[in-house]
């Protein structure tokens, strides 16, 4: 096995705050309370930090990285219906997509949320609604996302938690890729 650093400590740190900023509202607080607000735009906090980052940051952090690509994607479904492995250094093309639905929706919660408490939007009804429609699909990804992470470690046998702890990857030698 080959041990490469790939999550730096700015992606595992978004990563983990946001999980637990995002759990700490959908289940702890009350969404009219001041600490639910708070929350939100921490996570807001966090996305931007995160877009900037996937612009500017380290190899496996930034978007071009892991562009979303539709037939790489299928690809890596066709694997895993035929039962192939292949390992991905980085995100693989479907953890991409569910990053950049993740990211987007996150977006859109908190965008929704600060309309939903604005004086300008009160009695409108729409953001609010809006907001709980979003949550819920956020709730849903999360979700997906974990069952997949838990999915793929088996079926890799490549321990993607463990990873997003410690920022190594262990592959097998086969599958790594050149030096940048």
């Amino acid at each position: 096995m080959q041990k490469d650093y790939v999550w730096d400590t700015m992606v595992r740190s978004f990563h983990w705050l946001l999980a637990a900023g995002f759990a700490a509202n959908a289940l702890l607080t009350d969404p009219d309370g001041t600490l639910h607000h708070t929350i939100g735009y921490f996570i807001a906090a966090l996305v931007g930090l995160r877009v900037i980052w996937g612009l500017t940051g380290s190899r496996y952090a930034r978007f071009s990285s892991f562009p979303p690509d539709p037939s790489t994607a299928a690809g890596q479904l066709t694997d895993i219906a035929t039962g192939r492995v292949r390992h991905h250094k980085g995100h693989s093309p479907l953890g991409a997509f569910m990053i950049y639905n993740l990211l987007l929706t996150l977006l859109a919660v908190t965008l929704t949320g600060w309309m939903a408490a604005s004086p300008a939007f009160q009695g409108t009804g729409w953001p609010e609604d809006l907001h709980e429609a979003l949550v819920s699909w956020a709730e849903l990804s999360v979700v997906l996302h974990v069952a997949a992470v838990l999915f793929e470690s088996r079926r890799t046998k490549v321990n993607l938690a463990r990873a997003m702890v410690t920022g190594y990857k262990e592959l097998p030698e086969t599958d790594a890729e050149p030096a940048p």
